[in-house]
């Protein structure tokens, strides 16, 4: 099966080793990964902050680059769920839209991919300690993406996982919420904090890595022994030999 990587920007500019670990984890279950290089930002910035014919520029640059992929997959519920929006930036023209659509269909969050296209529940990966997940806002409440990565880290050997309190809130990132609205978000993720610190859990586990990166920043500033991982690191441990 022929897959192509949209590594997205918080995992090229800043957390590299999300995108070897989607890679290794994708490889590791039989795929073929291939990474167009004409990618660039998924336009999301520009559309919630209302600059539609911005982002209609970046999404027209995504479809091209995605055009011949089989399947597109991304270590982010946050921009999937972008391409999920193309096609109504689109509706006026036929040829475009359609494109949009046809791209929309095919792209999937990792784990979304993994359980629901692979059929895979287990990848055998083997992690010991205590986790608490955050589930973020836009994997869950928009992309529809809720049992999968549960169950994919119900399955990692040594891994106790713990509820988070107060999962379902919000970790105040939401992209340019956070710079537009800073005070209100440091507020929501200073909460998050202590709800994960709350569980006494060895590791923060997550799909998106805005959230991961808002919230590991705090967990750093209340001085938190919690470490964050993105659920590809996780689910590629086996293979990693450590957590990297």
């Amino acid at each position: 099966m022929k897959v192509s990587l949209f590594s997205t920007c918080l995992v090229e500019a800043f957390h590299t080793r999300i995108g070897i670990a989607t890679v290794e984890l994708l490889e590791r279950l039989g795929c073929e990964v291939d990474y167009p290089a004409a990618q660039i930002c998924c336009g999301q910035p520009a559309y919630n902050s209302g600059y539609f014919e911005d982002a209609r520029q970046s999404a027209k640059q995504m479809i091209k680059a995605f055009k011949d992929s089989e399947y597109v997959v991304a270590p982010s519920g946050s921009c999937i769920t972008m391409f999920k929006h193309y096609p109504s930036l689109f509706e006026d023209d036929p040829v475009i839209h359609q494109a949009a659509i046809n791209l929309a269909d095919k792209s999937y969050e990792l784990t979304q991919f993994i359980v629901n296209v692979l059929g895979v529940h287990d990848v055998g990966a083997t992690l010991e300690g205590k986790a608490t997940v955050h589930p973020s806002c836009h994997i869950t409440r928009v992309l529809g993406v809720v049992n999968e990565p549960q169950e994919l880290l119900s399955n990692v050997q040594g891994l106790e996982l713990v509820e988070l309190p107060k999962y379902y809130n919000c970790c105040g990132f939401g992209g340019t919420f956070a710079v537009k609205m800073s005070d209100v978000s440091s507020e929501m993720v200073d909460e998050k904090a202590h709800c994960v610190e709350e569980t006494g859990a060895d590791y923060l586990i997550g799909a998106d890595a805005s959230c991961l990166m808002n919230i590991e920043g705090r967990l750093k500033r209340i001085n938190s022994k919690v470490k964050v991982l993105h659920i590809a690191e996780v689910l590629n441990h086996q293979l990693a030999g450590a957590v990297r």
